[in-house]
């Protein structure tokens, strides 16, 4: 039930209780810390009842129900508030409220209804009643002043330090609903540690526990819904958002947190547009924000304004044509959305709000309230006159015809539910809420008391212990309890605002954010199609360009904000597998990127193969020219006992066709694919091969040399012919060269090596050491020049049986090729390298071969005995 209003007060004021009134009201806006000296040199003023110790009072109707434990409520019902002048000459005329609002008449009844559910429960506080007073703060700071005084002090004087209420306790508050009266309140009971439960502002600054230690809000502030305006806008990948603000810190910080989220997580801001409250003064900057939003290729917009600019917002809009977009809003859009000239351009527009709860046993309860069962609340019956479309004034009924309440009318059950939403529960489940969470705190304080009486022991300051631990489930099935900074969990339900042809507002739940959810998105429902109507069938793209397929990468466009960019494909041997990269990953470099520059696939492998033509050919050759001087050394040993074999030392030539032979065959280490052990001994064996050629045609001329020295009278040639030096010049020269290449391989060993510089790994033997290579031919080329002297020099001797020209000749083709060799091995890269020193050993081999044996292979067979 509804109690009835408190009686008047009989009047008694003075100057000086409504001097000292305004001060504790203006200290308490402007200087907080002069009114807590004010209070602690009143604890020195005896308490009498004299008026000197007393604040004057206003008659201004309060609601009250007798309790054992009291609880305050400061709870908004009218939006109007008068207050004159003070001219402190007088006393101040009687301020008022007017223009109550059956929303908020509704937090009222719902505030009686949960206090008598309690105190009808047998689970809460056995033997103790709670009671309330509670008063109207008229949207006004002054008014939540006044009551807050008039609460701690109980009875109907203002006695600041001092109580009133007898054996009765003051245990907390309720209220309120905006930031402004919440903050006074909060300065006031905070000084007692009483606890406050706010149930609906939204303002951040509360979660300060520092400044604010006994203060609760029983509703999401503006940092929840900026977190979960933000994780919406990611979750849907919208990257390319506009912004407007109101010119307040609510909206300016809210949109300036919400800019920082969406550039931190790649995305911008095409605008950013800060809403004054005088704008529908000033048509210019109207019409320039309305450019602005109609030029931009956004398909979302964020709005973050506080309830003040509400009909700002509202006139900006109501003669302008905008282009089909998506509105998100904060909660602050309910209070524009009953003015229908937004239809048009507003229609589809999604708003958090408080969730909806079940308060079961309301409506019942609500019917329950008549007039003529509560004659005395002069507010339910201005409410009843604006839902029953009657009055109780015989004047005004006789004037304007219209028809006289009777106080037993019946009320539309459609018309209060489609109109005025009386049974969806958003705010009035917050005042349900922290009406119970007040409860429970008392129950529990109750149950943990030694002797289980709270009504002589109780101190506010302790209450608040419990509240912080508080946990309970209400009827909706919602887990409550305050986290550390004093906030219930974060719920929200988004809205979407549907205008009907018929000039009606249809609020429709489409989602639901709950930051305790487990999931890794907190809202829900919003992939179905419905969601998006009526200008969208599912949720639009808001991007300043296409995103970036995989396989390219974001480039960035002068001049344009980060989220506006080109697409660029990424290089060759680097890749990209996700949407809209920021950069190109290179492949490994045993890895090349695919056509679409989506993935990284191995390279393929490359080196101078027997499968190539080039390769294949140079085998071919190599084995053809091993079998020719195989077949040659096996004529020269068939036919060894000829004149043509025996001269100039056959030991030698069996030693240097051998050697060419291995000559012709080491080239296959260089031929197929390389690997360790090839790599450590193709120079090696290439080498010492090559020295034993070289050293074996030098001996061969150095034998002719003193075969002809010889036959000359008194010559000392004919000792040295018969010490086998040829035989040891082929050994100690090819010593040389083998403790060149052991030497080689013991400080530089040559290791298999993987060239990827290009599109394929080239699989190369790498010599490590440039010098001893170079070394190798260096030594092998002194050999040949010493050989090719040492034929010059015998020439002229006698053509029979003389080697000495076709040694010439031999040498100087060797001699030219490795000349050659060293610049053209140089100019070239990868497997060309190794192409080029096969086809040196090849040729300068079959130099050696052809000039030396074939004319002797020729006069075995044609003129053997010649």
């Amino acid at each position: 039930m509804v109690p009835a209003a408190c009686p008047d007060p009989p009047d008694a004021s003075s100057e000086l209780r409504a001097t000292v009134h305004i001060l504790l009201v203006t200290m308490l806006l402007y200087r907080p810390k002069m009114l807590l000296l004010l209070f602690i040199l009143l604890q020195n003023v005896p308490v009498t009842s004299s008026d000197a110790c007393m604040l004057g009072r206003h008659k201004l109707a309060t609601y009250y129900k007798d309790g054992d434990l009291m609880i305050g409520g400061i709870i908004q019902v009218n939006t109007l508030y008068v207050r004159w002048h003070f001219n402190f000459t007088s006393q101040p005329r009687l301020s008022r409220c007017g223009r109550p609002s059956l929303q908020f008449y509704r937090h009222l009844l719902v505030f009686f209804f949960t206090l008598e559910e309690i105190n009808k429960s047998l689970q809460f506080l056995p033997n103790i009643s709670l009671g309330y007073q509670i008063f109207d703060s008229c949207a006004n700071v002054h008014k939540s002043v006044y009551s807050t005084l008039r609460i701690m002090s109980g009875g109907w004087q203002i006695i600041p330090n001092y109580s009133c209420w007898n054996q009765r306790k003051m245990v907390g508050f309720i209220g309120e609903v905006t930031a402004a009266s919440s903050y006074v309140i909060s300065q006031l009971a905070g000084i007692y540690r009483y606890p406050q439960i706010s149930y609906g502002t939204m303002t951040s600054v509360f979660t300060a526990t520092d400044q604010f230690p006994s203060f609760y809000q029983a509703a999401a502030n503006e940092l929840s819904e900026i977190d979960a305006i933000v994780q919406l806008v990611k979750h849907l990948g919208w990257k390319w958002v506009g912004i407007l603000v109101s010119d307040d810190d609510t909206g300016q910080i809210a949109g300036e947190m919400f800019k920082k989220e969406i550039v931190s997580s790649g995305g911008c801001v095409a605008f950013f547009i800060i809403l004054r409250e005088n704008v529908p003064e000033m048509p210019k900057p109207g019409n320039k924000i309305i450019k602005t939003i109609n030029k931009s290729s956004v398909n979302v917009t964020v709005i973050f304004i506080s309830v003040n600019h509400a009909h700002a917002f509202a006139h900006l809009f109501m003669s302008e044509h905008l282009k089909p977009k998506i509105w998100i809003t904060s909660s602050f859009f309910s209070r524009v959305s009953e003015l229908l000239y937004l239809q048009v351009d507003f229609n589809g527009t999604m708003s958090l709000s408080a969730p909806r709860g079940e308060i079961p046993g309301f409506r019942e309860y609500f019917y329950g309230i008549k007039p003529t069962k509560y004659p005395d609340d002069n507010l339910l019956r201005e409410i009843w006159e604006f839902l029953a479309l009657c009055t109780f004034s015989t004047s005004l009924s006789s004037s304007h015809s219209v028809p006289m309440c009777t106080g037993n009318e019946t009320l539309d059950d459609g018309f209060l539910s489609i109109y005025y939403h009386v049974f969806v529960f958003r705010s009035c489940y917050s005042i349900y809420t922290a009406v119970y969470a007040m409860a429970h705190s008392l129950h529990d304080m109750y149950a943990t008391s030694k002797s289980n009486n709270l009504l002589t022991s109780f101190q506010p300051w302790q209450l608040n212990y419990f509240l912080q631990s508080v946990n309970f489930i209400t009827s909706s099935g919602d887990t409550i309890y305050f986290k550390p900074n004093k906030m219930i969990p974060t719920r929200f339900d988004l809205l979407k605002y549907n205008y009907t042809s018929r000039m009606k507002v249809l609020k429709v739940k489409v989602g639901s954010y709950d930051e305790t959810s487990t999931a890794g998105f907190p809202f829900n429902s919003l992939e179905k199609s419905e969601v998006w109507g009526p200008y969208f069938q599912q949720a639009p793209p808001s991007l300043c360009n296409e995103a970036c397929e995989p396989g390219y990468r974001m480039a960035k466009r002068e001049g344009n904000p980060p989220c506006c960019y080109d697409c660029v494909q990424c290089t060759k041997g680097e890749m990209s597998n996700t949407t809209d990269s920021r950069s190109c990953w290179k492949c490994s470099r045993f890895e090349n990127s695919n056509s679409d520059r989506t993935g990284c696939a191995p390279k393929d492998v490359d080196f101078l193969s027997y499968g190539e033509t080039l390769g294949g050919t140079l085998t071919i050759v190599s084995l053809l020219f091993s079998i020719v001087t195989s077949v040659i050394l096996g004529i020269f040993w068939k036919y060894r006992e000829t004149p043509i074999v025996k001269a100039n030392n056959r030991k030698l030539s069996y030693v240097l066709l051998i050697s060419i032979t291995l000559c012709f065959m080491c080239t296959l280490l260089f031929i197929g694919r390389p690997s360790p052990i090839r790599c450590l001994l193709r120079q090696a064996a290439f080498g010492v091969v090559f020295t034993v050629s070289v050293s074996s045609v030098l001996a061969k001329t150095l034998t002719v040399i003193m075969a002809f020295k010889a036959t000359r009278p008194g010559s000392r040639m004919k000792r040295l012919l018969g010490m086998r030096l040829p035989d040891t010049l082929v050994v100690l020269c090819s010593m040389g060269e083998v403790l060149l290449s052991v030497i080689w391989i013991m400080l530089y060993p040559p290791y298999l090596d993987a060239d990827t510089e290009t599109d394929t790994i080239l699989l190369l033997c790498n010599e490590r050491s440039s010098a001893f290579f170079f070394l190798e031919i260096g030594y092998i080329g002194m050999l040949a020049l010493i050989c090719l002297g040492a034929a010059f020099l015998a020439k002229d001797f006698p053509d029979r049986f003389n080697e000495a020209k076709n040694i010439s000749f031999s040498i100087l083709v060797f001699s030219s090729v490795w000349v050659t060799f060293v610049p053209t091995y140089l100019s070239v890269k990868g497997k060309n390298m190794v192409a080029v020193e096969v086809f040196a050993i090849l040729t300068s081999s079959a130099g050696l071969l052809s000039f030396i044996f074939l004319p002797k292979c020729y006069v075995i067979f044609i003129n053997q005995y010649c």
